[in-house]
């Protein structure tokens, strides 16, 4: 089932799950070093530091024992070394969807968060304006839910390990339990670099 609620400046996705989730942030990468913000097109050169890649190396150790069976991930640098570390681990194949990329900040791509940030009189503006040539929370909520409308057509009773961003999970957890973008930036939504959770 999927209802959207527009009136309301929010999203609203519902659906019922035939497989299993996991998320993984991916490892720290230069840009959060940086406090920079990069999303596709890649701006720089943008790796795992080596802190990033001993993060994705514990977390590979915990989701060994996950029985993924899948492995999806966003197709940028960040996200494609952190799958490929687990991925090895796992010797599983990866799926790179570009659905699953990060948020596209638009003319602040490759300029520091701060700047982003102060774009925005309030966080709440971001769920229906976007960054200039970029997206907002709505448009991201739209490729999130495509993705997983789409696996869950294709797939059924498999473990799924979805390697992404930052933005991605928190919008992913709300677009399951039919929270509204409007409630769901007022909840607890962070999630580490190189942490993974089980969304469902």
């Amino acid at each position: 089932m999927a209802t959207r609620d527009r009136g309301a400046q929010s999203y609203v996705v519902m659906l019922k799950l035939n497989n299993k989730y996991y998320i993984l942030r991916h490892g720290e990468a230069l840009s959060n070093v940086k406090n920079i913000c990069s999303s596709f097109p890649e701006t720089f050169e943008n790796p795992l530091t080596g802190l990033g890649r001993e993060m994705i190396k514990v977390s590979a150790e915990d989701l060994s024992k996950k029985n993924i069976d899948l492995i999806f991930a966003s197709d940028i640098l960040r996200t494609k070394q952190t799958a490929g570390i687990v991925a090895e681990k796992l010797n599983l194949p990866i799926t790179f969807d570009t659905r699953l990329r990060e948020i596209n900040f638009g003319e602040f791509n490759g300029k520091t968060v701060e700047e982003s940030e102060a774009y925005f009189q309030q966080e709440s503006h971001r769920i229906t304006q976007a960054f200039p040539e970029g997206e907002n929370y709505e448009q991201l909520a739209e490729r999130i839910s495509d993705f997983l409308k789409s696996t869950e057509d294709k797939y059924k009773n498999k473990t799924i390990l979805i390697v992404t961003h930052g933005f991605f999970w928190w919008i992913l957890k709300s677009t399951i339990n039919g929270i509204s973008l409007v409630e769901a930036i007022k909840q607890d939504r962070e999630i580490h670099t190189g942490e993974s959770k089980e969304l469902n």
